[in-house]
């Protein structure tokens, strides 16, 4: 099991960052080798079903999720959205947070536990790090593409 956190501030208004991170089909743009579906009709809050398909061919996995919290950012309160992970070959939740910053910009907070159930626990540190690099990538990209 590998638990990582990535912080941004960026210079949007929380509603903006909120948007930019919350579409989930964005998330393929981003992240090498990955196609999002959203297989739930909009509006996609609480109950969505994201599917993130990453790899080649045969050499791929899914990464299902289901949206279970969705608090988008208000005037005084941070957003938060919780995506619990329910794959075959990935387990764990992912979160967002979103508040205000400093100077008008928000304060991104990405949270993740990832398991993956054929990847042994010693290489959890291999795993770690390249999260945090593949993820820490996309969620910049996220929030610097309109």
């Amino acid at each position: 099991m590998v638990i990582f956190q990535l912080e941004r501030t960026a210079p949007l208004s929380p509603d903006e960052a909120w948007r930019r991170l919350t579409e989930w089909r964005r998330h393929g743009d981003v992240v090498p080798l990955t196609r999002v579906i959203v297989v739930t009709p909009p509006p996609y809050g609480a109950g969505a079903v994201v599917v993130a398909r990453t790899g080649l061919g045969p050499f791929a996995f899914e990464d299902r999720m289901e949206v279970t919290v969705w608090q988008p950012p208000a005037e005084d309160e941070p957003g938060l959205c919780r995506l619990e992970k329910l794959g075959r070959a990935v387990r764990g939740w992912a979160e967002i947070e979103v508040r205000h910053g400093p100077g008008g910009r928000a304060r991104v907070v990405w949270r993740e536990e990832l398991r993956f159930r054929f990847v042994p626990s010693f290489l959890d540190p291999l795993v770690g790090s390249t999260a945090r690099r593949v993820f820490g990538r996309a969620v910049n990209r996220l929030l610097r593409r309109a």
